[in-house]
């Protein structure tokens, strides 16, 4: 029988424990299975035993002080011990998320999902200052939770943010009251209905993530962008892709951005010379994408001059 893990990560005080309480609490996910919980922080918050101990929780709770103390012998012992049939485990935010999801479990256990919880009041701070441990974990993310979230938060900058590192992540926006809400339609410094869309210089990564996020939006409209010319034997005949670089989570990670777009006129194209590209973007089978994406069909190239900042950002 396959046992369900859950991986809650998140730093301290970002909503854990809050979360997997009301999780073990809720008859719809919690119907007396036999639920091994283990924490690997303490915070302010305190599980409720009577919770726990519930029929409907039937939850175990072992606690673990130290990363060291997660090895295989340890979770095989713990399997042996309670034999449950589903494992829940709030990770420490300052622990290495990958080397866990890495490393081998006892045989029934799937690592069924993964979840962030982010405090949206502080992700900022915690980003300015731990930039790279909080990229990890939430490249990590199959889900990633933004609780907290009052009137003044800035939904549109936080999923680009996110995107930028971890596109397939399910994103959710929780309010103060545990309200979930999940706004589709971004605030856009361009008009997606003029005949052509104008893409500034400052909106390239923008525009570029909400391509990827919802093509469907695009296919059959004309949008104008400035780019540098990539250009490649291994890109299909008569295309090369007009991007830029982005900067996804330090200098480390800078990596070239941009979709396909078809031209009868590339060989006059010099490589890494920036140009201004007009052109229609249709949605379809691609073997560079390894699926269905966005292709640009030139109407017209013209030369351009690089952009004050040829480093292209998601906000």
């Amino acid at each position: 029988m396959e046992v369900p893990v859950y991986l809650i990560t998140g730093f301290l005080e970002s909503g854990k424990t809050t979360f997997l309480q009301g999780v073990l609490g809720d008859p719809d996910f919690s119907q007396g299975e036999r639920t091994l919980l283990i924490v690997c922080e303490e915070g302010i918050e305190e599980y409720d035993k009577k919770i726990l101990s519930s029929a409907n929780a039937n939850a175990t709770l072992v606690t673990v002080e130290e990363q060291e103390q997660l090895t295989p012998a340890f979770l095989q012992q713990l399997q042996n011990k309670y034999v449950p049939e589903r494992v829940m485990i709030e990770f420490n935010g300052m622990w290495d998320t990958a080397a866990f999801q890495n490393m081998k479990m006892p045989s029934s256990w799937l690592l069924y999902q993964t979840i962030a919880q982010v405090d949206a009041t502080t992700f900022e701070l915690y980003l300015n200052n731990m930039r790279s441990i909080m990229m990890e974990m939430l490249k990590s993310a199959d889900t990633i939770v933004f609780n907290r979230c009052t009137a003044e938060t800035n939904r549109n900058s936080l999923r680009r943010t996110i995107k930028a590192v971890n596109r397939p992540a399910n994103l959710v926006f929780e309010s103060e009251q545990g309200v979930m809400d999940d706004p589709q339609d971004e605030q856009l410094p361009y008009d997606l209905n003029a005949d052509v869309i104008e893409i500034c210089d400052d909106d390239f990564g923008l525009w570029y993530m909400d391509v990827t996020e919802f093509p469907e939006k695009y296919n059959g409209k004309t949008v104008r962008i400035k780019g540098k010319v990539y250009k490649s034997t291994k890109l299909p005949r008569n295309t090369f892709v007009p991007g830029r670089i982005a900067m996804v989570c330090c200098a480390n990670d800078a990596q070239m951005i941009g979709f396909l777009c078809k031209s009868d006129n590339i060989t006059r194209l010099k490589k890494n010379s920036w140009v201004t590209v007009t052109a229609q973007i249709r949605l379809e089978e691609c073997a560079a994408y390894k699926g269905v994406g966005p292709v640009l069909y030139a109407q017209e190239i013209t030369d351009a001059q690089p952009p004050e900042e040829e480093i292209a950002y998601f906000s």
